[in-house]
């Protein structure tokens, strides 16, 4: 493995490589929050989707989970065919028990079948980056990692990622299959993962932060709302700013069912933090240890 992460130089770099295959846009678009029920709402979400895709997103994240399938196939229906430069991740490993319930089903067999029932509502023959959702409890890591290893043998997935996993999972993980992405709860005001991140940046691994927005106690607060003036941004702006200058191998995926929203989003890969601003809102929360 790599010490250099594979992105171009500099903190605030505008794209980095995912598995030494996808160059991708460093602020991505996270399809969670898009409506798949019938109607207008529907009709809105394609819109931001492709919108999205327009502006130069070249990431987008769903899953499974998101509607047991149907964000994949509002994708498919706003996206197919895909751009050559487009990279759909998506994650496996959590199933659905009835109406309401739901549970983490790893095993070997039943990641087979995810990943094929994916394929399909995506309308494609290889997924490019594939992620663990979680880690199943009841079932070893080595043999999650390992069954999809063998789907990537096999050419149905292109790189594997895993998700909310501690930095020793993720090194046990790495003795089964290599890993191309870490897709962990992170922002200025959680740092629970930071040793993650860490790892992640010494092996040149994606580091892909969900909730990379978060409302800030009165404290932090005022030291954002400080920095946003001093930058004509708005706050959550300043938010993905830090996290883009934090590592160049964050790709942050924050979320929105507005147009408008999406380009504020997108707007933020274009601030660059002081030396100062970085140490105020580093000083903002300290790393969970």
């Amino acid at each position: 493995m790599t010490s250099n992460p594979p992105g171009t130089a500099g903190t605030a770099t505008a794209t980095f490589s995912v598995g030494g295959e996808f160059r991708v846009s460093r602020v991505g678009f996270g399809a969670m929050r898009l409506s798949t029920d019938p109607g207008p709402e529907r009709d809105a979400a394609i819109a931001v989707a492709r919108h999205a895709v327009e502006a130069g997103v070249t990431l987008i994240d769903t899953a499974h989970l998101y509607g047991w399938g149907a964000n994949e196939e509002l994708l498919a229906e706003a996206l197919h065919p895909y751009p050559d430069d487009l990279l759909i991740t998506t994650k496996v490993g959590v199933t659905r028990t009835g109406p309401e319930g739901w549970a983490y089903d790893a095993r070997p067999e039943s990641l087979r079948e995810q990943v094929e029932q994916g394929l399909r509502r995506l309308r494609i023959e290889r997924v490019g980056l594939l992620q663990l959702h979680r880690i199943d409890p009841d079932v070893p890591l080595a043999e999650q990692v390992g069954a999809l290893h063998e789907l990537r043998r096999e050419g149905k997935i292109g790189h594997i990622g895993l998700s909310e996993v501690s930095a020793a999972q993720l090194a046990e993980a790495r003795q089964t299959t290599e890993i191309a992405s870490v897709q962990n709860r992170f922002n200025l005001l959680d740092r629970e993962y930071e040793p993650v991140l860490d790892a992640c940046e010494a092996a040149g691994i994606a580091f892909l932060p969900w909730r990379p927005v978060a409302a800030a106690t009165p404290g932090p607060a005022a030291a954002l709302d400080a920095v946003a003036a001093e930058l004509d941004a708005t706050t959550p702006q300043v938010l993905l700013a830090w996290l883009l200058a934090r590592s160049p191998v964050v790709l942050p995926i924050p979320g929105t069912s507005s147009i408008a929203h999406l380009d504020e989003n997108l707007a933020a890969a274009d601030i660059r933090l002081t030396e100062s601003q970085r140490k105020r809102l580093d000083a903002t929360a300290l790393p969970a240890r």
